[in-house]
């Protein structure tokens, strides 16, 4: 937002956010008496008048600063089509005295009943999924409220009372399937049909000591830490008004399953059971300790009027989102000493569906504007800018991972227009222009994870850069380790820089060059480490920030000892994954993650390494990675770390493989013909992509894409680390056209079957091993690289 020289007023220096005619009366332009603007006549000086409730334009911050600490909170702003009630939802902290161990699954009672066997005592109108975003207003829907729940028929009636008609909360459905029993189905993203995992709501109408039985029946994910012992939070009015008690976990007979038939059999359900407290008693269920957005706002009202912490903390807007909520940004820092100092960016609450990053920024803040001697140093060694909810719109509606654009946000860094997304805009934005006058020597996203337990980042990894750079990204996530044993994980942390997230926010700040740049994944769930096998308290979440604060101090020691000690464990860690006999020169450190060699060939992608290891692997070759990671940790052929890749076929490819003769590319780089006389190949045997048998006069077969540099030296690894992953291609067009994977080879009797061969079904691990050992004899012109498969002889 601009501002003009002080005493005169231009457009640009208001901000796009007042209306039209709030700029209007601003400014009025006075001339004489009876003169206009059509007349000639010289115009007098600008003079402003001020629009009452906004301070002079010198003072930008009061255009869109928090209101007084007395003064009330900005009401959240809904989309047209959500009700609201009137009530105001607050819940107290409370710490368990103990912790929380992981529910142990046992056996399973008979599943609970479909929702076709009950009835319906709570359902809101949908928005449909097909309709976008218009307009917003404080208070959501006009007019008066519907009557979404059921009516009790007389005080004996235990029917649940259901609601979820406030910030940040998400139930579209409750059906009563037996007394006690009720199937629950979730809101999706609002304009979306999809991104179902958070759900928020209040029951009332208890009854004391009875086991009720949910069953939400229609989540997304096929994994989830549910399966894994984790337990759903609970919240009673009585416990914490009369006791005090907060948040906590309660569930039996919790089970996370794929549905039954019906239209939402590819969903997944939850089940769990529970007993109330107290009769008649209000309570919540929730997947994760809910942050909501007025609670930012209340903590930053706080803190702007602390006179000690508004010294160092200035908060600003960044922007305002698509339904006119305000997105805050905090800058932290000494007041002596700006110019030299490096920046730290913050950011938090992208997903709205995963609170426990806003409870981890809180911990952050907390620290960092406390008087301790840590927090003042490092205030006067950086600038910290800190958004802490760049989707308020989507924690407002109880999103679990979309903004009103009914799209991730934190896909649209790279791509995201300002109109769609703009707090995402904004804040590359400011990070554009904080690299310009400063080194930013962090960035950090904080976000939850559904999945996998303990917290652990996502960072990048720089790749074939110079060896000065090498591993340094992984330097900060291992001294965080240190700092919280006993819930950060290294060994869950990865840095390879996959496609699909291209668009992400550490992605396009690492591009940008923020060299260490990651994002922080807090589980929903808890720790295994250290022996704790317990679940994360709204404690264990805010001491994230602490210890990330303690890390940068760390990390930017001036004493190099700490950094260089981690980074020599760092690569003794990769060493050890790579295998003796090569160099760090021969390989990228991500491969080391997930290594694997994809090979192209005319049916797809097929992964030669993968072969090569199936041949070779024996159970007693199976070891523990030394990063302990599941899925990384095989030693087989004992350099390689494999993992499949997807290829895309581009509409020149597909075109290039259905013409008969066409041109490819031999290993030395020369085009040759793909037509072939009768071989040894094509002599009446089983195609290696077939069960079936071909004729035995020759087939023309199509070509196949040109490997790329990449492909070729990557291929060269592969053989030189495992020369028998020499393996024989039999091309014959139906099969390529076919695209199917290695099957088993056969020496079964030839039939023609006019000439065409049955596409092949997916092939198996002894397959694979055939067609290694098959392979041995190799190709005559260069064995070492016939991962490409060389066009020029016959036996490809």
């Amino acid at each position: 937002m601009g501002c003009s020289t002080p005493g005169k007023v231009t457009p640009g220096a208001l901000s796009p956010s007042l209306p039209a005619r709030a700029a209007c009366s601003l400014l009025k332009l006075h001339h004489g008496a009876g003169s206009s603007l059509g007349r000639s006549a010289a115009p007098r000086a600008l003079q402003m008048i001020p629009l009452q409730g906004y301070e002079s334009p010198r003072e930008p911050r009061a255009l869109f600063a928090l209101p007084s600490a007395q003064g009330p909170l900005p009401a959240p702003r809904w989309p047209i089509e959500c009700e609201v009630i009137k009530e105001t939802i607050k819940h107290i902290e409370w710490i368990p005295p103990e912790p929380e161990p992981f529910y142990q699954p046992t056996d399973h009672p008979q599943l609970p009943m479909g929702e076709e066997q009950g009835t319906i005592v709570y359902q809101l109108n949908p928005v449909p999924s097909s309709s976008c975003f218009t307009r917003a207003r404080a208070g959501g829907a006009p007019g008066p409220l519907s009557s979404p729940a059921a009516t009790l028929e007389s005080s004996q009636d235990n029917t649940l009372l259901f609601e979820s008609r406030f910030e940040g909360g998400n139930l579209q459905k409750a059906v009563k399937v037996g007394p006690y029993e009720y199937v629950l189905t979730l809101r999706p993203d609002l304009y979306t049909a999809k991104h179902t995992q958070w759900f928020y709501f209040r029951v009332q109408n208890t009854r004391k000591d009875t086991s009720y039985c949910f069953t939400i029946a229609n989540l997304a994910k096929p994994k989830s830490l549910y399966g894994k012992g984790m337990c759903p939070l609970f919240y009673s009015q009585k416990d914490a008004q009369s006791h005090g008690i907060g948040w906590r976990r309660i569930g039996t007979n919790i089970r996370y399953y794929r549905g039954g038939s019906g239209e939402e059999s590819a969903a997944f359900r939850l089940s769990w059971s529970a007993c109330f407290p107290h009769d008649s008693d209000t309570c919540y269920f929730a997947h994760c300790y809910p942050y909501t957005y007025s609670d930012l706002q209340r903590y930053l009202q706080a803190v702007a009027a602390d006179p000690a912490r508004s010294r160092y903390c200035a908060v600003r807007v960044l922007c305002r989102s698509l339904a006119g909520n305000m997105v805050y940004m905090l800058t932290i820092t000494a007041p002596s000493g700006g110019a030299a100092k490096r920046a730290v960016v913050l950011s938090a609450r992208v997903h709205p569906g995963e609170s426990g990053g806003s409870w981890a920024m809180q911990g952050f803040l907390d620290f960092i504007l406390s008087a301790a001697p840590d927090a003042q140093l490092l205030r006067q060694l950086f600038v910290f800018k800190v958004v802490p909810m760049l989707n308020p719109d989507g924690v407002v509606v109880g999103n679990s991972r979309c903004s009103l654009a009914g799209r991730d946000p934190n896909r649209a860094y790279r791509t995201g227009s300002q109109g769609s997304f703009p707090a995402v805009w904004h804040l590359r934005a400011m990070v554009e222009r904080l690299l310009a006058e400063r080194e930013v020597v962090l960035y950090c996203d904080f976000h939850g994870h559904s999945r996998k337990n303990n917290v652990f980042m996502y960072g990048c990894d720089g790749g074939r850069d110079g060896s000065e750079m090498r591993l340094r990204e992984r330097v900060f996530p291992l001294m965080l380790s240190k700092n919280a044993p006993d819930k950060f994980s290294f060994s869950s942390c990865k840095f390879k820089v996959q496609k699909s997230k291209e668009g992400t926010g550490r992605v396009v700040m690492w591009r940008m060059g923020i060299a260490n740049s990651y994002t922080l994944e807090a589980a929903f769930g808890g720790s295994t480490l250290g022996g704790r096998n317990s679940h994360f308290t709204v404690e264990d979440l805010k001491s994230l920030g602490y210890h990330l604060c303690d890390t940068l101090l760390d990390f930017c020691d001036p004493n190099p000892a700490k950094f260089q000690q981690c980074l020599e464990e760092v690569d003794a860690l990769l060493r050890q994954r790579l295998g003796s006999g090569q160099s760090w020169s021969d390989v990228s450190t991500s491969e080391l993650e997930s290594r694997c060699v994809p090979v192209v060939t005319s049916m797809g992608t097929v992964t030669v390494a993968l072969a090569a290891v199936v041949f070779s692997l024996t159970q007693h070759q199976r070891s523990e990675s030394p990063w302990g990671q599941k899925g990384q940790g095989a030693s087989v052929a004992p350099q390689l770390q494999l993992r499949r890749r997807k290829r895309f076929w581009s509409r020149r490819a597909r075109n290039a493989m259905r013409r008969p003769n066409a041109t490819q590319w031999s290993h030395s780089g020369d085009p040759v013909s793909v037509a072939q006389p009768t071989s040894a190949c094509h002599s009446g045997t089983r195609s290696a992509f077939s069960p079936t048998s071909v004729p035995q006069q020759p087939q023309p077969s199509p070509s196949v894409p040109v490997p790329t540099p990449r492909g070729r030296e990557e291929a060269e690894e592969l053989h030189g680390a495992v020369p028998g992953a020499h393996t024989t291609y039999h091309r014959h067009s139906t099969a390529m056209a076919t695209r199917g994977a290695i099957s088993p080879i056969s020496t079964s009797t030839a039939s023609s079957q006019q000439g065409r061969a049955r596409p092949s079904p997916r092939g198996t691990t002894a397959g694979l091993s055939l067609r290694v050992a098959a392979a041995a004899a190799g190709c005559g012109r260069r064995p070492g690289l016939t991962a490409l498969r060389c066009s020029a002889c016959t036996r490809h």
